[in-house]
């Protein structure tokens, strides 16, 4: 086509997602104003059904240091089970007050990132199975060159977690508690907590997807 052999094309080399992930993904982080609706950690608008939590903790490196240029993308259901895309829409009662996705930027001198969003629900696992009620977490940062995947589970849902089918699937049970959450309760605010070690003693589980 056009005189170009693709047999002499070769793959682009990746490349890691820093130092300037930020000026791209969230510019008003940054102090960049571009456009008129940032992406934000906010799942939430109006009165979303289900228990309004708050998701936070910390990214840390393989010698204990707290990454502070790190970004976190989320991807939940609803607290009915319901992933609000165009076709649970159209086909299930998903709740048009919560987003689903949400986009957060680590604190540049604490680390800390955090959504404010609702407990999802329990949702369809493969071949009839059920899932516990998680949320899907991917991580970028400068020197990862693609991006980690990784599942939050909540520590108060116990049942639940011992029959679900992602968690069961990691052989080490000990492993297991790395995607555990833990609940506290702070000026009647529900917050669950979750640290990602990238390395080293706990290293979270990550998965290929």
């Amino acid at each position: 086509m056009n005189g170009w052999n693709f047999q002499e094309l070769h793959e682009t080399p990746s490349q890691t997602g820093g130092p300037y992930v930020h000026i791209g993904l969230l510019p008003k982080q940054a102090g960049i104003e571009v456009f008129d609706h940032n992406f934000n950690n906010d799942l939430v608008k109006n009165n979303p059904k289900g228990e309004r939590i708050r998701l936070e903790g910390q990214v840390i490196d393989g010698v204990g240091v707290p990454l502070r240029d790190v970004l976190v993308e989320i991807w939940q259901a609803d607290a009915n089970g319901v992933y609000p895309s165009e076709a649970d829409f159209q086909e299930k009662d998903a709740d048009s007050n919560f987003h689903g996705w949400g986009r957060a930027g680590a604190d540049f001198k604490s680390g800390v990132w955090h959504f404010d969003t609702i407990k999802p629900g329990q949702v369809p696992g493969r071949k009839g199975s059920v899932q516990a009620p998680h949320i899907n977490l991917i991580i970028f940062a400068r020197g990862i060159n693609i991006g980690l995947n990784t599942r939050v589970y909540f520590e108060d849902e116990t049942d639940a977690n011992a029959k679900d089918p992602v968690l069961n699937s990691i052989e080490w049970e000990p492993r297991r508690q790395t995607l555990i959450a833990k609940r506290s309760e702070e000026n009647g605010e529900t917050i669950y907590r979750f640290d990602i070690r990238i390395q080293g003693e706990n290293e979270t589980v990550f998965f290929d997807i």
